[in-house]
């Protein structure tokens, strides 16, 4: 048997594969995956964060980033928009503000009130 470390979309895997089928049989099962823990998400940086913190209200991956930092901003105006379940979600400002960090990037998997921006 070997042992593979794989990461799909961000989250780490550790696979299991047994070698050497003698028995000329197709395999009867896909290969058990065990999750690992996850990989740590970097940190933005805490000088750059601001009062107001703008979260995932869904788990999904992030499609497209509308706002960047130093724009202004009104409550209601798109910041980020993620791909959830094949469907386009925008989060919104909550108020009115400057964008002061983004802290995800295109593509990034999100979970349920991970913070995705903050605004001051």
């Amino acid at each position: 048997m070997k042992t593979y470390t794989i990461t799909v979309n961000g989250n780490v895997y550790n696979v299991t594969v047994e070698e050497g089928q003698t028995s000329g049989a197709p395999a009867a099962a896909a290969p058990k995956a065990a999750p690992a823990a996850p990989a740590p998400k970097a940190a933005a940086p805490k000088a750059a964060a601001g009062a107001v913190a703008v979260t995932a209200s869904v788990p999904g991956k992030v499609f497209k980033v509308e706002a960047s930092v130093g724009q202004a901003v009104k409550a209601g105006d798109p910041i980020i928009i993620l791909e959830a379940m094949k469907m386009e979600i925008p989060v919104v400002a909550p108020q009115d503000g400057t964008v002061a960090s983004i802290d995800v990037a295109v593509g990034d998997a999100v979970e349920s009130g991970d913070s995705l921006a903050s605004l001051n």
